[in-house]
């Protein structure tokens, strides 16, 4: 037989990482009450819901972007016009006019917790069909909509993660999460507060190590149980690390997968980034440093997305999870905008069935004004087939519905990597032209005049972003003049107070620019004090595009100058003015 021949196995029964909690949750008795109001004509004196004219919205109407309005990478020609259609979403759904398949009367009423039928079963598609095509287990994964990325993860802990408390419990028991040593702080602040510690994993450019000191492998075989239980929660941002900007390799990935199934370890993959994925950075990272380059084999998926662009994407762990051990985080955050706090997670059923219990008593379902909204923006126009067999099924039914045509979502995705990509390659090629210190000794005598030495300052280092929305620059603060030089009222200069004077300098005019010290980045206390303090994180997202370049260059401009004070009351005051 054929790989693609092979039947499928079950994905494994993971339960047992289930905390108390989680496994003593019923279903909600008022949601289960949903499906009997669906019956035509009933007379519902059962919910406590609202009634639908009582709503003090008649429409909701946007202007939204076409898909075509930007270019994609490779660099085609185009017009990136703004161009724009107008949306609206009606009160009540007409059967006279059956392309009106989202109204107010059910997005703004209480609704399921899976989320709003049509945007979830749209999402469902486009996540299976053509995100993850290939899930290697039995029927596939399902999906749950959520408050964005941070609500999934928080209601993941809560699933997984049985709280520790220092002076109850052993040490023994005391949960680990693994993480890369620079870490998105939000899930560290998500899981300390159930007692957890962060177990750092050493990291290269690609991301998570594998094998050597400190590398994922070394951690789970060496671990001490007087430290802890060996953890068995693995956290990442696999794609356009944040903030490293790493693309974990498939390779990579399945060496990771096969420790985590050896070790029993659920993996909890975050991904807000991953269509930012960046082709042409390792080819203009070695022409901005004039090193070689060779092009390397693409990645062929499995099975195919039905979509180029999706299938040039390095994929995710879901691709590979044979055992159904990992839980993928997606959000809207990034591709619609973060104030809509709207997401999914994709995982086994099993995993997701007690996510919806979870979800039922918390935040039971996201907005309903931004559910309306976002299906009508990234649904677009679908063919009125396609619409009719939707409206015609029944309200659970429509939650599996596949009928629904994703060309345009998947071109508008297509195009917002293009503008990071050519904002990326910008803000990089710049700081590489300010990352080395130039500097001519002068003559000691006048027939020397044409030999002045040029000497050679290394100030900073990054590596391209493979992906997302940052460069994570080390600044080489041991080469300052003044580094580790006696205060005056600080007893050294030391890489700590190097860095903050820094940061302050940066935000003095002419320069005027911000960047996150890597401290807050830091997995534990430990990686903050020996390392942390060398790196920036530097986004070239946020700016107008206009402003990336300008903003670049202030920031290599104002490091070029801090090498250049002489006075330790200049660095101690720069310091005295951030405390």
């Amino acid at each position: 037989m054929t790989p693609h021949s092979e039947p499928l196995a079950p994905p494994r029964d993971l339960s047992h990482h289930f905390t108390r909690a989680t496994k003593n949750r019923q279903a909600s008795a008022i949601k289960m009450f949903y499906k009997f109001f669906q019956i035509p004509g009933i007379g519902n004196l059962a919910g406590g819901l609202p009634n639908v004219s009582l709503f003090p919205f008649d429409t909701l109407e946007a202007q939204i972007a076409k898909p075509e309005r930007w270019d994609p990478t490779p660099n085609e020609s185009g017009t990136g016009a703004p161009s724009a259609s107008h949306i609206t979403v009606p009160k009540t759904n007409s059967e006279a006019d059956p392309l009106k398949k989202i109204d107010l009367s059910t997005g703004l009423q209480y609704g399921t917790a899976e989320g709003y039928p049509p945007l979830r079963s749209f999402i469902r598609q486009f996540t299976r069909n053509h995100l993850h095509p290939h899930v290697p287990y039995l029927d596939g994964p399902e999906v749950i909509l959520t408050c964005g990325s941070t609500d999934g993860f928080h209601k993941t802990i809560e699933m997984l993660m049985e709280p520790w408390v220092p002076d109850r419990d052993p040490v023994e028991a005391r949960p680990g999460m693994l993480c890369e040593v620079f870490v998105y702080m939000n899930a560290p602040d998500t899981a300390r507060p159930k007692g957890a510690q962060m177990v750092p994993v050493e990291v290269d450019a690609e991301g998570m190590l594998v094998h050597g000191k400190g590398g994922l492998q070394d951690v789970l075989e060496n671990w001490d149980p007087r430290n802890g239980a060996r953890p068995r929660l693995m956290y990442s941002v696999t794609m356009g690390h944040n903030p490293t900007g790493g693309v974990l390799s498939v390779k990579r990935r399945k060496d990771i997968y096969q420790l985590c199934c050896e070790y029993d370890v659920i993996i909890v993959e975050d991904d807000p980034y991953w269509y930012l994925q960046y082709p042409s950075a390792a080819e203009e990272e070695a022409k901005s440093r004039e090193l070689p380059f060779s092009i390397r084999e693409h990645y062929k998926p499995t099975k195919s997305s039905g979509y180029e662009f999706l299938d040039s994407l390095v994929p995710s762990f879901l691709s590979m999870d044979v055992q159904g051990r990992v839980i993928r985080l997606d959000t809207f955050s990034k591709t619609i905008a973060p104030g809509c706090r709207l997401g999914w997670i994709t995982a086994q059923p099993a995993f997701i069935e007690r996510l919806l219990r979870i979800t039922e008593t918390t935040t039971q379902q996201p907005s309903g004004f931004v559910q309306t909204m976002v299906a009508e923006a990234i649904m677009g126009p679908q063919p009125p087939a396609a619409t009719r067999s939707f409206l015609s099924l029944s309200r659970t039914e429509q939650q599996s519905f596949e009928g629904w045509q994703t060309d345009g979502w998947v071109r508008w995705l297509s195009g917002l990597r293009g503008v990071y990509e050519r904002r990326m390659n910008t803000m990089a090629s710049l700081l590489d032209e300010h990352a080395y210190q130039l500097k001519q000794s002068t003559p000691v005598a006048d027939q020397d005049t044409e030999w002045g030495v040029i000497s050679k300052t290394k100030l900073m280092s990054f590596d391209w972003p493979r992906g997302g929305m940052f460069i994570w620059l080390q600044v080489h603060f041991e080469s300052h003049p003044l580094f580790n030089a006696r205060g005056t009222t600080y007893p050294l200069l030391d890489g700590p107070l190097m860095s903050k004077a820094l940061m302050v300098h940066l935000t003095k005019t002419p320069y005027k620019v911000l960047a996150a010290p890597g401290t807050i980045f830091c997995a534990n206390e430990s990686v903050l004090a020996e390392r942390g303090w060398r790196f920036f994180r530097l986004c070239f997202a946020a700016e107008e595009d206009e402003a990336v370049g300008p903003s670049a260059t202030r920031f290599g401009e104002g490091v070029q100058r801090f090498w250049r004070i002489k006075k330790v009351e200049t660095i101690e005051k720069l310091v005295d003015e951030l405390n």
